[in-house]
């Protein structure tokens, strides 16, 4: 590069003529006028000053490429576009919640044939059958992935969703059902579906065997920790066994609307020194104060061991599900960090730098907002409706509604 740059020098002073330098643009005085000398005097000290930066480039040392502490070797994403999607087959379609709970969710099964290959914590994509108001394929929604990379079937050829059906009354009093949740809910065995991804490394599980790894989910916020919880609990690996801490909580609103419990009772089981779960039914529960069990409400009955926890360099923190989750735990720890001298706010900047926290916010029905969602303030649909305060498209845009 040096060389190059002295050649071009040579050349052009040689070609040098004498001129008026013109003015700067911020100035009306006229310059005077440079001699043949200077000008070439002024292109050799340019020479000099490129080849010592072209030497000091070359002289500085490599960046270090960044080592995950995330199983992400070889990891897939985007093999499939809303242009040219996978078609794969609806081959389970089961409400798992009762009758009587507030809501109906629904565990799916599509087959892929392998042609997807996801790693648990990624999400795929769905666009469901039909138009939008404006006569255009509806636009894709983003659903994190409930299977390990084995599948239900345990042979990698299928992916599963976890998806809420999505039905509310707008401000007009017009009931409105959600575009993709309600398709998928309806899926019939044999049902063609339209599938792109997979997508994201941020909900990637640790590479770690022996990480503490603490999970926190509200509804369908479950989805991507039951694909985690098969793959440490229910699957054989030659080069992966978790032999850490697995601690999930779980929020919802009635116990009828507990999501997989039957497979997390099996875990527990099995596993009882490795997997905890705690509950948080809101509607049914209350703490010492005679507050409502939420999330954080629960979690803060074991405020100090999670502090402990959070101290080690092997715990990781994961959360999937409503907005303001995040912000209660955040009230939890500020005073136990302050008691060891330590401002909450800036370590849990240091776990996100660590990939030790790591977060996922969900729209009704499981989907993950899109990246040009709207913002709005809360309208008071909240209580009602799991959605982000930052994000009431389900009401406002039709081109988001899930």
């Amino acid at each position: 590069m040096a060389a190059v740059t002295a050649a071009a020098v040579s050349t052009s002073a040689a070609a040098a003529v004498t001129k008026a330098s013109p003015s700067p643009a911020h100035c009306f005085l006229p310059c005077p006028p440079r001699t043949r000398a200077a000008h070439q005097r002024g292109l050799l000290l340019r020479a000099q000053v490129s080849t010592t930066d072209a030497a000091a480039v070359a002289a500085a040392p490599a960046k270090k490429e960044k080592i995950s502490k995330k199983q992400d070797e070889g990891v897939v994403t985007n093999k499939y576009r809303p242009k040219e999607p996978y078609v794969g087959k609806c081959l389970l379609n089961t409400k798992i919640t009762a009758d009587d709970a507030p809501g109906e969710t629904w565990h799916m099964v599509f087959s892929t044939e392998g042609e997807i290959p996801y790693r648990e914590g990624q999400s795929i994509g769905v666009i469901a059958d039909g138009v939008d108001k404006n006569g255009k394929p509806h636009k894709l929604r983003l659903y994190s992935i409930a299977s390990s990379a084995l599948g239900d079937f345990g042979d990698s050829k299928t992916v599963s969703l976890c998806v809420k059906r999505l039905v509310y009354t707008n401000d007009q009093g017009e009931i409105v059902k959600g575009v993709c949740s309600n398709f998928l809910c309806d899926l019939k065995p044999g049902s063609d579906v339209k599938i792109t991804g997979p997508v994201g490394k941020e909900m990637l599980m640790p590479k770690d065997p022996n990480a503490n790894i603490i999970m926190l989910a509200t509804g369908t916020g479950i989805a991507p920790f039951r694909s985690f919880l098969w793959k440490m609990f229910f699957e054989k690996y030659d080069d992966y066994k978790f032999n850490g801490l697995a601690w999930l909580f779980l929020g919802v609103p009635t116990s009828s609307s507990l999501l997989y419990k039957e497979e997390f009772d099996k875990m527990k089981a099995k596993a009882p020194e490795n997997f905890r779960v705690d509950y948080a039914v809101s509607r049914e529960q209350t703490n010492a104060q005679g507050e409502k069990m939420y999330i954080q409400t629960r979690m803060a009955e074991y405020k100090e061991e999670l502090w402990e926890l959070l101290k080690k360099d092997n715990t990781y923190v994961y959360m999937c599900g409503l907005k303001g989750m995040e912000k209660g735990i955040d009230d939890i720890m500020v005073s136990l960090a302050a008691k060891d001298g330590i401002d909450w706010a800036d370590y849990k900047k240091q776990l996100k730098k660590g990939e030790q926290w790591n977060v996922e916010q969900l729209l009704e029905g499981g989907a993950r907002p899109p990246a040009s969602c709207p913002t709005a303030e809360d309208k008071g649909h909240l209580s009602q409706v799991q959605i982000p305060a930052r994000c009431i498209c389900v009401w406002q845009c039709n081109g988001f509604k899930i």
